[in-house]
This record gives structure tokens, C-alpha cells and sequence, in this order.
């Protein structure tokens, strides 16, 4: 099984952001991670990856500073230091609201890097086709694509953040490169929305994970315990979805994913279903230890599981992969997020973000999932 780094920070030329002429101070790349991924028209293989662009100095005198886009350029939102809890290197606690209130310490906006039809090379960064925030409810950044082919269309869906509300937007494209902003398709914290690589009874089909403040508990013999899961929406046209009455995939007691889970790379047919890769978080630390697992869905009934793989990791977090920016790892626990995937004939090509510090790629047999 390949694997290996293909997409790093050092490999993002700042002068080039988004950001540059109005942010008015230093930046870094704290991460250029979790990408969205698919199969470009001309054999070639789209990584839209995440850019986290950090403060070099976020404190200032009795402040701490946050970036946010506004329509007239990047501003930096001062907040003060004596009312924020800085514990978390990608976040920062905001006190005095009646519920839970964060700021983040970087901005991120998506990147289109074209790899060979192996996804073993950069061919082409295309800095010119960059996704940066365009609406308020994008104000503080753009996160984690995941793209999806469906009849010549690439779907593209994004967490959009800002303080209006954490959501789901959706980009559309016919080339794979070039995207137009639909808008909001699912509402507040309702986060790792990916759709289907091919509809289910003429519907469009997605994964989707909401988050809430709290879950019902489950009766004591139950196998399941309460925590975010991971539900299924259908739409007729992509753009306004029912969530599917079924429970899909939740958590298990005896699995080691107790934390949550969410989805990971575009569900994709095979002839025995459709295969599903998707995160479980292990609690550990601030943060959780994130694996890849897999399962296998029901061609015409996709909430019902054939096959549950959640107790022998299909991907984990690999340290020896990352030993050569080592000096970079700012995240206390190990984290692997696959994002996509694409077929590469014998085995599948699957995109990660690793330690949401780089770009990783696996070259999985598809005997793996036999």
C-alpha cells in the first residue's frame, strides 16, 4: 500500500493568498490539509485543498486578533486577552455569551492543486481558480471540500463559518476547476455533508453530520451510545434536501470511535454497493484521535449497512510520514481525515488531510474491501 505526502504548508506560495494587500500583517500556513478530490476531465486528479492562514503574531498589546473577510478586505477583530481561553492552536474560547463562543486563529480558504492521473505528482497549482470567502455567512473562512461527479456536474460542499451560523454551501462546476457559489444548502452545525457519486432512485443522496448541545441517552442494553452520527438527506435537484427518516451510522459502545463520528471520502457504487470511508474519534486529550474505517451501503437502500467495518482501522495517522516537518505538528493527539476518493483500476486513490497539518495519499488494493 502507497502512502506518502504529496501537498505540505511549504508548498503554499503566500504572495499568491487571498489575503495579501489588505490583512496588513504577517501570515503562515498553519495547515494545507483535508482536500476534496476527484477525477478531472482530463485524466488528471483535483486536490481542492484547505489553506488554514494563520497570524504570525495574533497578540498584540492586551488583545489577541482574529481574521475575518468583509467585503472591502481582511480585517483583524481584536479580542481581549483577559477573556479568552488560548489552550487550542486552532481556536480560541471568546468568554462572556450565554452559550459556547470560539474564534478562530487562522482563516482558511481552498486551493486547486492538479495532480497526475496517479495522484503521485503536482502537475499544476492553480492559484488564479482559489475559493476564498464571497458571503458574510463565509466570514471567517472556507473549509474541508468534498467533490462529487455526478452526470458531468462537479458538487462541490463546503463548511462555510462565520458568526451567523456554522453551515453547509454548496459550488457547482462543469470543468472541475471552475466553481460558482449556490449558496447555503444545510443550516447551522450541520457539518461533512458529501454527496453520493450517483443518484438513488433519480435523487441526489448525501451524508450529513449535525452537531447539537446535547443527545438523548439510549436505554442501558442498548448497543449504541448517544453522540454526534451520521445521517442521510436526499434532494431532487441538489439543492434543497429531506433529511431520510432511518437512522443511518451511529455510534457503537464497543467500538473504539465512541467520541463521534463523521463522513469522509464521496460515497462511490461498486458492484456489491455503495463503499463508504468515514472518520471515528476516539477520546483522547482536547482534541480525540482521529481513524479512517469503511462500510458498505445497499445499492437501492443506501441507510441499510451490509457490512460495518469500525473496529480494525482502514487509514490511521501514520508519524513517520510527517517526522520530515515534524517542528510544524501543533495538534496534541494523532488525526487523519480521508477526504475523497477516486478509482485508479486496481486499487482505490484516497485523499487525506493528516495531523490538519498536510495533504496524504493512499493507494489502497480493492482487495482491501473484499
Amino acid at each position: 500500500m502507497d502512502d506518502f505526502l504529496i501537498f505540505t504548508p511549504g508548498d503554499v506560495d503566500l504572495a499568491r493568498s487571498p489575503l495579501r494587500g489588505t490583512i496588513g500583517a504577517e501570515t503562515y500556513v498553519l495547515g494545507a490539509f483535508n482536500p476534496g478530490f476527484a477525477r478531472l476531465p482530463n485524466g488528471n486528479i483535483l486536490m481542492m485543498v484547505r489553506v488554514a492562514e494563520a497570524l504570525r503574531e495574533p497578540v498584540s498589546g492586551d488583545h489577541v486578533h482574529a481574521i475575518r473577510w468583509t467585503a472591502d478586505g481582511y480585517v483583524r477583530d481584536p479580542h481581549t486577552l483577559a477573556g479568552v481561553n488560548m489552550s487550542d492552536p486552532r481556536q480560541f474560547d471568546v468568554a462572556g455569551g450565554s452559550y459556547r463562543m470560539l474564534a478562530l486563529t487562522s482563516l482558511s480558504w481552498l486551493l486547486p492543486v492538479e495532480l497526475d492521473a496517479d495522484g503521485r505528482r503536482i502537475a499544476a497549482v492553480h492559484y488564479d481558480k482559489a475559493i476564498a470567502p464571497a458571503a458574510g455567512y463565509q466570514d471567517y473562512g472556507v473549509e474541508d471540500a468534498r467533490i462529487t461527479l455526478i452526470d458531468g456536474v462537479y458538487y462541490m460542499t463546503t463548511c462555510s463559518v462565520s458568526a451567523q451560523r456554522h453551515c453547509t454551501s454548496l459550488h457547482i462546476s462543469t470543468n472541475g476547476l471552475d466553481y460558482a457559489l449556490q449558496g447555503v444548502v444545510l443550516d447551522h452545525q450541520n457539518k461533512d455533508m458529501i454527496l453520493f457519486e450517483g443518484k438513488v432512485a433519480g435523487k441526489f443522496c448525501a451524508l450529513t453530520r449535525p452537531l447539537g448541545e446535547l443527545y438523548l441517552a439510549y436505554p442501558e442494553q442498548s448497543a449504541y451510545i448517544g453522540g454526534p452520527s451520521i445521517n442521510l438527506a436526499q434532494s431532487p435537484d441538489g439543492l434543497h434536501w429531506k433529511p431520510v427518516d432511518q437512522p443511518f451510522l451511529r455510534p457503537r459502545k464497543a467500538a473504539m470511535l465512541s467520541r463521534k463520528l463523521g463522513g469522509g471520502a464521496q460515497p462511490i457504487p461498486t458492484p456489491e454497493g455503495w463503499l463508504m470511508l468515514y472518520h471515528g474519534v476516539e477520546t483522547r486529550a482536547k482534541v480525540g484521535v482521529y481513524r479512517t474505517f469503511w462500510a458498505l451501503l445497499d445499492a437501492r437502500e443506501p441507510w441499510r449497512i451490509l457490512r460495518l467495518e469500525d473496529e480494525v482501522p482502514l487509514l490511521e495517522a501514520d508519524p513517520a510520514l510527517t517526522a520530515p516537518i515534524a517542528q510544524q505538528l501543533y495538534l496534541p493527539t494523532e488525526v487523519v481525515f480521508t477526504t475523497g476518493i477516486v478509482d485508479g483500476g486496481d486499487h482505490y486513490i484516497v485523499a487525506s488531510g493528516e495531523a490538519d497539518l498536510a495533504c496524504r495519499i493512499t493507494h489502497i488494493p480493492k482487495a482491501r474491501f473484499a
